[in-house]
């Protein structure tokens, strides 16, 4: 355990390395970051490894909550007035129907199984909410955009605004019927009322401050102008105890609809937020107990299966009576399962309130939200993969260079600048097309299905792709470039294959041509690698040389430069 005093930015680094190793390795295997930093989370917590401070994991906890803050502000400005109105009756009707449904399967399902229905009502309430900071930030990696997207963000904030009201509605109703409490029913509804109209005052007021001084305030200076405010705000929460994610959501709705740089200073925002929700995933899957999922026992997985179902088919059977797209009704439902926060706070509240019932649903919540988070962010993000709402850049992990290539060039660099120059030296007019080509580039079959084209750009580093011929004769080329916001819609996907993908051949090159010559159409081309062919048979394709290799090695003259390897 990193434990002791003064240790707290050993602790700090030691999350960020990690959740950055995880990061890279999330990429290559094309799972959501998310999921790679709450399982970091768990490897490092108490769960596994034990690495993590209690005391130090507390003192970041600010951190968490205003990372949570500005997720749920960035949610608001997602949604001026004019965009409410437009989608505010079908968003009615699937919020109805799959809260309705939730709430009947997992409080009639859970109280048939022999759990108190006390209990299994409140649970009933707590499986309405949706894990905001993880479900949004999904959806911001894969930068989907559709009608699944903008359903799924309005109704996390739907569903996490009813589990609260609701929730507490229930709580109260219990205590009444129960007589356990000596507070008037309408008192308790009063404070209710107070604390829910103070937080949302309170990010009404904050975001007419950052409305108005963004206009007055230079550009540059909006980050600190920010940090004060939201910062500010959570500190009035804490003192007012009052419901800090309805103010940052309320601040970022006053926002959108009172700014017309909202989109500017979401932007300028996100350069907080994601240093921020890094920390939040990695101390949130710290704080996961896994034990707690099996102590949870066969009513928390009773709680998972009634409460998956509900949201499921809840959207399903309700965008299906409703008429919305086939989309959004066989995957909207499955975008909402995630849960997290919310459900936990509100699970605690319980055990302020009421110890011996409190306890019996956190024991529940805590064991079934290390389900709900690991599964909720692979189902989120197939979802919108499968609904055709991601673009194809942000689908497949691609990049431009190998770890080997970069490793290989740093170490040149430095020995270059010690003065040990280990590459040839070669004066640019005395190197050819040969010298660059690139013999082992993967080529594609005509006939190759859209998928094969997907699955090479991912195992690739190149951005240019030949098409071949059952001859194995250059016909033309696939730019990665061209299809990289080709979205997955399988009712084209599957009807398209390399052929009809393949652009025609504008440039070749031969082996014996000059690097000049090579230089001169990257220059005043978007080429990123220009095929080259046998000049007595020019569909016979050598190889690729690309645009990266020979900028590279001219940068590098002053030092000498290095030739690829073929």
């Amino acid at each position: 355990m990193l434990g002791g005093e003064g240790h707290i930015l050993a602790t700090l680094g030691l999350l960020l390395a990690s959740a950055l190793l995880a990061g890279l390795l999330a990429d290559f295997v094309r799972l959501p970051k998310v999921t790679a930093y709450l399982l970091v989370g768990i490897v490092l917590g108490p769960s596994v490894l034990d690495l993590l401070a209690e005391h130090h994991m507390e003192t970041l906890h600010p951190l968490t909550q205003l990372a949570m803050g500005l997720v749920l502000l960035d949610l608001g400005c997602q949604f001026p007035i004019s965009q409410i109105r437009r989608i505010a009756r079908r968003l009615i009707r699937l919020a109805v129907g799959e809260m309705g449904l939730t709430f009947v399967c997992v409080s009639l399902g859970l109280f048939l199984c022999g759990v108190s229905w006390e209990v299994a009502l409140l649970l009933g309430t707590l499986a309405l909410a949706t894990a905001p900071a993880t479900t949004i930030l999904v959806l911001k990696e894969a930068e989907s955009e559709g009608p699944v997207t903008e359903s799924t963000e309005a109704l996390v904030i739907v569903n996490n605004l009813s589990a609260i009201v609701i929730f507490e509605l229930t709580l109260l109703a219990l205590y009444a019927f129960s007589k356990t409490t000596y507070v008037p029913l309408y008192i308790e509804l009063i404070l209710l009322g107070r604390d829910l109209l103070g937080a949302a005052l309170l990010g009404i007021g904050a975001g007419l401050i950052v409305s108005y001084c963004c206009a007055l305030v230079a550009e540059a200076r909006w980050l600190v102008l920010l940090l004060a405010v939201v910062s500010s705000l959570l500190g009035l929460n804490e003192v007012s105890h009052t419901p800090y994610m309805l103010s940052f959501l309320m601040m970022g709705l006053t926002v959108a609809n009172t700014s017309d740089q909202a989109g500017k200073i979401v932007a300028v925002l996100d350069r907080l937020t994601g240093f921020l929700c890094v920390i939040f995933f990695v101390l949130h899957g710290a704080e996961l107990k896994l034990p707690a999922f099996v102590e949870a026992g066969w009513v928390g997985a009773a709680y998972i299966v009634f409460r998956s179902t509900g949201k499921y088919f809840g959207i399903r059977l309700t965008a299906r009576v409703s008429g919305e797209r086939p989309e959004v009704q066989r995957w909207l439902g499955s975008c909402l399962v995630a849960q997290a926060g919310a459900a936990i706070a509100l699970a605690s509240v319980t055990v302020q309130r009421n110890p011996e019932l409190g306890h019996r649903i956190q024991t529940i919540i805590l064991g079934t939200v290390v389900f709900f988070e690991i599964v909720g962010p692979l189902l989120i993000r197939y979802s919108v993969l499968q609904a055709g709402e991601v673009p194809l850049a942000h689908a497949v992990h691609h990049s431009s260079s190998s770890a080997w290539e970069e490793l290989y060039a740093l170490v040149v660099r430095v020995l270059s600048n010690l003065g040990y120059d280990v590459r040839e030296k070669r004066r640019p007019e005395n190197l050819f097309v040969k010298d660059f080509v690139r013999r082992t580039t993967g080529t594609l079959r005509e006939s190759a299905s859209f998928a094969d084209v997907v699955r090479l750009i991912a195992h690739s580093h190149d951005n240019t792709y030949p098409v071949v011929d059952n001859e194995s004769r250059l016909v033309g080329i696939i730019r990665y470039s061209d299809i990289s916001r080709v979205l997955f819609d399988r009712e084209v996907t599957s009807l398209v294959n390399a052929a009809d993908l393949a652009r025609p051949i504008e440039d070749v090159l031969y082996p014996d041509d000059p690097i000049t010559k090579a230089l001169a159409l990257f220059r005043h081309g978007r080429n990123d690698s220009i095929p080259v062919v046998d000049r007595e048979d020019r569909n016979r394709l050598i190889g690729m040389i690309r645009r990266r290799d020979v900028t590279a090695f001219l940068a590098g003259q002053h030092n000498g430069g290095e030739l690829p390897s073929h």
